[in-house]
């Protein structure tokens, strides 16, 4: 904890933190608030998964596309223009009356503009922290980001079901506009320039570890996001049971960043934590009470942290300072296409079954696809312990930092 504490004295180290934490809580709270909503005007969870899967699929399209241009226009254009466009989208779908081909249309939208704060941030921290620190701060930041999924559940599923959904969409825009307001304010955006990328667009995923990123990403939001639809069924839309249980879920995640962020990074380290969520999320098959679930993602939460840390640090060591935007882009775009398959997969299956069971299965298959990814290919995957996360430098001098 110590060399956490380190961390936050960097000067900017720990305002980029808190700003772009706001300015993603939002996304705890979307497809939840959507779920909820688009369930209670359809009475469908399969209707409620496709909406939940267009807006995946928009921010998985537009992910590596607003990513690259923060370097044709700059960073603050960039997501000023789709946290305007976003919020706009939330808004339509909270107070129009729309079928559920309408609600599909404007969750794509939402997703299409929703703004590029995390490859922004992580393409700063290098300029923020010497190479010895990046590491931990990426694992920092992957453990305080579960902030946003312990408290935003346990909000939204608050308001959703004791005020209103429409009331819950409305909290999500108000967040939105100061989150991203505050972070678009943070002088580190001014300072750190992001230079345009020589190749064309995609060139950086033929790169063995961004390739890999994307693709355990992919099975590990994937999984995550199954379970979330399987919660919200087990404990249906009115109780408050299924916030506390996905809180105990990034709970676990929050812990096993702390705890495991110091450990060096080598080639078996994403093949480990993915097990421990495998673990964890088979456990969930035996009982659907509140108490078992509880600590069967608990245990599932202990290898969240520590396995998207894992995929940063790669993603960052394997690329030039220029294509890191796109690559974080990339990256998640993967995370992104594996929520909108698990929460539609899951839905279905809920629908089918007749009960949450179908949800965790996913969920459980979405986690051993990743473990066995993880070994197959673990000969690609860098070993960082004795080297240098940071990017590696352009070819040309670029002028990342200036006076405020």
């Amino acid at each position: 904890m110590a060399g956490y504490r380190d961390l936050l004295r960097t000067p900017g180290v720990g305002r980029m933190i808190a700003s772009q934490l706001t300015a993603r809580f939002p996304s705890g709270m979307t497809s939840l608030a959507v779920l909820l909503h688009v369930e209670q005007q359809t009475g469908s969870y399969g209707a409620a998964g496709l909406v939940l899967a267009a807006t995946s699929i928009g921010q998985a399209v537009a992910g590596p596309v607003t990513s690259r241009w923060m370097g044709v226009w700059g960073m603050r254009r960039v997501i000023t223009l789709t946290a305007l466009v976003c919020t706009l989208a939330v808004l339509a779908l909270g107070v129009l009356p729309l079928n559920v081909p309408g609600y599909m249309a404007f969750g794509m939208l939402a997703g299409l503009s929703t703004p590029p704060i995390q490859s922004a941030v992580r393409t700063i921290y290098p300029k923020l922290v010497n190479s010895s620190q990046l590491t931990p701060l990426f694992s920092l930041d992957a453990s305080l980001q579960e902030i946003i999924w312990i408290l935003a559940p346990v909000v939204i599923t608050l308001v959703s079901t004791q005020v209103g959904t429409t009331e819950g969409l409305l909290l999500v825009a108000i967040i939105l506009v100061l989150g991203c307001g505050w972070f678009i304010a943070a002088p580190e955006l001014g300072r750190v320039r992001i230079p345009r990328s020589r190749r064309s667009l995609g060139k950086v995923l033929l790169k063995p570890p961004v390739m890999l990123a994307t693709v355990i990403g992919f099975l590990l939001i994937g999984a995550c996001s199954a379970v979330e639809v399987g919660v919200v069924a087990a404990f249906d839309h009115g109780s408050l049971e299924a916030g506390l249980v996905l809180a105990i879920f990034a709970v676990g995640s929050l812990v096993g960043g702390l705890s495991f962020g110091h450990i060096p990074i080598g080639p078996w380290a994403i093949a480990r934590r993915m097990l421990i969520l495998t673990v964890g999320l088979t456990l969930t098959m035996f009982a659907l009470n509140i108490f078992w679930l509880g600590g069967a993602l608990l245990i599932a939460g202990l290898g969240i942290a520590p396995a998207l840390a894992v995929l940063f640090a790669i993603t960052t060591a394997s690329v030039k300072f220029s294509e890191t935007a796109e690559a974080f882009g990339w990256a998640g775009t993967g995370q992104l296409i594996g929520a909108a398959a698990g929460s539609a997969i899951a839905g279905f299956l809920v629908d089918g079954t007749g009960g949450p069971q179908g949800a965790y299965l996913a969920a459980v298959l979405f986690a051993i696809v990743g473990v066995i990814v993880s070994i197959a290919f673990v000969r690609y995957l860098p070993d960082l312990r004795d080297r240098d996360p940071s990017p590696y430098p352009d070819t040309e001098p670029v002028t990342t930092i200036t006076p405020t």
